[in-house]
């Protein structure tokens, strides 16, 4: 019997004219990193997102590294990120040799909550912060990272408010999250800097890579220059400082462009397909069933890169989130868990983190639906076909 096509999670959707500025890259011999491409695509996020400057970075993960590095974070440094997260939102903190300090989500959003992010400010500063059963000394953490999780924008007036009140600057992962607005600022601009993630999975892709936002420019440059190995103004290489190999090639730019060009449409797509999975669901909360999704609050536009829900066993007849998952694999659908929180992570459990445990009920009833831009009427008749199964 032939297998069924794959139904992806989410994968990469090209929009017709990328072949055409990585063939520009060929033709004029544009092959290593940077190019016009670049200068290109860094030009296309800012007139996107309406920040005054961007850095291609060679990924997300880098982009959030040089960020720690321009304010300073080095080795016994606490920084505050959100624990429902990828991986990725926390390791360059540990690159820098500095302490992770992981904080809970609230329940509408499943974002970083402002409560016990001030727990966290003033346990830090008091000395009562702990890694591995012994204390650290007082002091005022380096930076604040939250997350716009699969889309959805973070209470940022209330992180922005503490910040200021505290004065720590806040780096923005707005990885999942190109295109959200909140209170009609793009999600990465609000705080001092923002980053993106254009991995293949992502609304819009280069195949890997990332960009660090900021209306500093002395911010944009200095990234930049650490991110081409600091190499110092001289004819000869010299290096006064330690950098890294960051920087966008020129041929992978140029996918970003034709991904820009179609940006609004794959929004617009994701949304839908998201009114979709919550309007079939709505009609089983009639049949008794209670299901949940993440809430934008008032002045939040997200744009549900990923369309997710929570299942408690609990209160839907006994179907829990792996039910689901199990039931769609066997089609050949790809689904997967909320993303498992940081401070539940093996390598980060010696750290801290300061919640009542609203991360660990996301990841044990939280499920990802395919959400790809891609996918076709077929591909929908299959996934609610097993879902239907499911729940009559």
């Amino acid at each position: 019997m032939t297998e069924k096509k794959k139904i992806w999670l989410s994968s990469p959707h090209m929009g017709g004219t990328e072949q055409k500025y990585v063939k520009d890259a060929f033709d004029s011999n544009w092959i290593a990193p940077l190019g016009p491409n670049v200068d290109g695509f860094e030009d296309d996020l800012c007139k996107f997102t309406g920040i005054k400057h961007a850095a291609a970075l060679s990924s997300g993960t880098g982009a959030l590294h040089l960020a720690l590095i321009h304010f300073g974070v080095k080795a016994g440094d606490v920084v505050l990120c959100q624990s429902m997260t990828f991986s990725a939102s926390a390791n360059p903190i540990v690159y820098q040799g500095a302490v992770p300090v992981f904080i809970d989500s609230e329940a509408d959003t499943w974002n970083m909550s402002p409560k016990f992010l001030e727990q966290a400010i003033r346990d830090s500063l008091d000395g009562k912060l702990k890694v591995d059963g012994k204390l650290l000394p007082g002091k005022k953490p380096k930076a604040i990272v939250p997350v716009h999780l699969y889309g959805m924008p973070a209470r940022m007036d209330e992180i922005m408010a503490l910040a200021e009140k505290y004065d720590i600057p806040v780096i923005e992962d707005a990885a999942e999250s190109l295109g959200s607005l909140y209170h009609g600022k793009h999600t990465g601009t609000i705080g001092k800097m923002g980053i993106l993630s254009f991995n293949g999975n992502k609304i819009i892709t280069t195949s890997g890579g990332g960009a660090l936002l900021s209306d500093d420019g002395e911010i944009i440059e200095y990234a930049r220059f650490l991110a081409t190995q600091a190499r110092d103004t001289a004819p000869h290489y010299q290096h006064s400082q330690i950098g890294y190999n960051y920087r966008m090639s020129n041929v992978l730019a140029g996918i970003g462009r034709g991904q820009m060009e179609v940006l609004g449409q794959r929004v617009a797509k994701h949304r839908e397909i998201f009114e979709s999975y919550r309007n079939f669901f709505a009609e089983k909360a009639k049949m008794g069933y209670e299901l949940a999704f993440q809430e934008e609050e008032p002045g939040m536009f997200s744009n549900r890169w990923l369309s997710t829900l929570l299942i408690d066993p609990m209160n839907n007849k006994g179907i829990t989130r792996e039910t689901l998952r199990l039931a769609l694999a066997k089609d050949n659908i790809e689904s997967r868990p909320l993303w498992k929180p940081m401070h539940l992570q093996p390598v980060f459990s010696k750290y801290p983190f300061l919640g009542n445990g609203v991360a660990q009920h996301l990841f044990d009833h939280g499920l990802c639906l395919p959400s790809g831009s891609n996918l076709v009427e077929d591909d929908f008749e299959r996934i609610f076909k097993v879902l239907v199964k499911i729940f009559s």
